[in-house]
């Protein structure tokens, strides 16, 4: 059970039917603008709440599926957008983090630091050793972030023995296609602040990103090896999580 609290917010585990719900309407703010947000897999998630302490209110959440290996991978989310046999031989513990967001109006890094700080103690409860989700840039043109996915193709790719490949069928293939070096002011500029995260930690990505119209996203699959973590920045982690 999580349960963290550190300056202005805390983090808990979502308790019931009508926390589920409120963490349904702050992504149906962040993703569609309005309404609620809700998927097959909300019953069978773990969902994560980070609260304003002195409001209450409810200003970021996700959720994660806890895999017990590789041979379960195919019953995850990013399964119905990318081929994952690569990694049914990964025998150690997963989970999948997805539908992340923080609401809209607010800019308060201490809102992210506060919820990898509840991931951090979620996977190491859990004896987790690879996080991996759908990490999303807004909106479905590409040319937005070249100099960002020229960036993941030159320091971030999958080892060949866990590469995702290709399902769905609208994709960008950026690692095929760009040819450019990247500035990286820009690509650092925009690329997504989860995805900023994962890749400090040493994270790596698909060679391609899956254009989702419906959510008006590009996604690129992203994993981190717990144990490749570089240490230091596993001691500031775990600082926020303890």
């Amino acid at each position: 059970m999580i349960k963290l609290s550190r300056g202005r917010y805390r983090a808990r585990m979502a308790e019931g039917a009508a926390d589920i719900e409120a963490a349904q309407r702050l992504r149906g703010r962040a993703f569609h603008g309005s309404g609620m947000d809700a998927d097959g897999f909300d019953p069978v998630c773990d969902h994560v709440l980070v609260e304003d302490s002195r409001s209450g209110a409810l200003v970021c959440c996700f959720r994660f599926l806890p895999l017990a290996s590789g041979d379960e991978i195919g019953r995850s989310y990013s399964a119905q957008y990318y081929e994952l046999s690569a990694l049914e031989s990964f025998e150690g513990r997963m989970v999948e983090m997805g539908r992340f967001c923080i609401d809209p109006d607010l800019r308060d890094p201490d809102i992210l630091r506060v919820a990898w700080g509840a991931m951090t103690a979620y996977v190491d409860t859990q004896g987790v050793e690879l996080l991996f989700g759908c990490a999303s840039f807004s909106g479905t043109d590409a040319r937005a972030y070249y100099d960002a996915f020229a960036m993941l193709k030159d320091r971030h790719l999958a080892p060949r023995r866990w590469l995702p490949r290709v399902k769905a069928p609208d994709v960008f293939r950026f690692a095929a296609r760009l040819r450019r070096k990247p500035d990286a002011k820009k690509a650092m500029l925009r690329m997504p602040p989860l995805l900023r995260t994962y890749l400090m930690m040493g994270g790596w990505v698909s060679d391609h990103a899956v254009v989702d119209a419906q959510m008006n996203t590009l996604h690129v699959f992203t994993g981190v090896e717990i144990a490749s973590i570089p240490p230091a920045r596993k001691k500031l982690l775990r600082a926020v999580a303890g």
